[in-house]
């Protein structure tokens, strides 16, 4: 099999690596070129300086996976492909789409006879040395013919990655993952920070993620990666208390309001990430300004001590 990847980024990168290394042929563009000599020369990837001359070295049915920033990014290389192509061959967009764009976009380059696959990927940086989560979305013919691109990128050729539906599903899957991923996320920090606040024991969080690696319910990758994190220091001063979020994370709340199903916990460790992000603080200012109006309570002056 050969296909072009556009995009050749920390996640992107590692796929044409992977790829290469089992056996499909790989024509990279990236618009920085530095990476594409690099994985022309340590994998084999056929290099393009363009786009175009991605799509121009392919054969029929030509595939395109394309691993770009979620929103104009990706629509924008959609619209530029589209005349490059023909009736017949394959879009995938592999990032963080929305997924009523992919249902969006899957509908309208169906009007131009392009297939299109939309897959839900999870991995991270490791993707190269574990493989990925894939979870994808499309027609049944557009899936067999990714079908050996997808096995090559999973963990195995039998698990790590699924035809999960129709347009749109693949992308969708992932949203509701990483929703579920903020609510894991949230309750491991505070749970070591209750462990970490209870000084009297003198709590070694670095000895009790190790712990629980083994045979306990709360056992998974993300405790794994905690737990060696924390054996190389456990104050964290060196990290600001500001945790970015991800469209991901919003779609899904959003899509529970939408369904009407509760999905407290998720919104929640939402809601956390954007308290963290408030440098401004003006909802807790006036919390502390209502407090000293009907109790009396003292107001802590900007600068002053804990």
């Amino acid at each position: 099999m050969k296909m072009a990847i556009i995009g050749l980024g920390r996640m992107g990168g590692n796929m044409a690596r992977r790829l290469c290394r089992g056996g499909i042929e790989v024509v990279g563009y990236n618009r920085s070129q530095d990476i594409v000599k690099k994985l022309a020369a340590e994998e084999g990837m056929t290099p393009a300086a363009s786009v175009a001359e991605a799509v121009e070295k392919l054969s029929s049915p030509r595939v395109v996976w394309i691993m770009l920033p979620s929103g104009e990014p990706t629509e924008q290389q959609i619209r530029d492909l589209i005349p490059l192509l023909s009736q017949g061959d394959i879009i995938v967009d592999g990032g963080n789409s929305n997924y009523h764009d992919s249902q969006r976009r899957g509908a309208w380059l169906a009007q131009h006879g392009i297939g299109f696959m939309d897959a839900g990927t999870s991995g991270g940086i490791w993707g190269l040395e574990n493989g990925y989560c894939l979870m994808v979305g499309g027609t049944p013919e557009v899936a067999k013919v990714l079908t050996p691109a997808l096995k090559v990128l999973a963990p195995a050729p039998d698990r790590g990655w699924a035809h999960v539906g129709p347009v749109g599903s693949g992308h969708f899957t992932k949203m509701i993952h990483n929703g579920i991923e903020y609510g894991m996320m949230q309750a491991f920090a505070e749970g070591l920070a209750l462990l970490r606040g209870k000084e009297e024991f003198s709590l070694d969080l670095a000895q009790i993620t190790e712990l629980w690696r083994h045979s306990s319910v709360v056992r998974s990758w993300l405790l794994d990666l905690t737990a060696e994190s924390l054996k190389g220091g456990q104050t964290l001063e060196n990290i600001a208390p500001y945790v970015a979020d991800s469209g991901e994370g919003r779609w899904t709340a959003i899509e529970a309001v939408d369904q009407g199903v509760a999905a407290p916990v998720m919104t929640l460790a939402l809601q956390m990430r954007f308290a963290s992000q408030d440098s401004e603080g003006y909802a807790y200012r006036l919390l502390s300004l209502m407090r000293n109006a009907f109790g009396g309570h003292a107001i802590k002056q900007p600068g002053a001590g804990q």
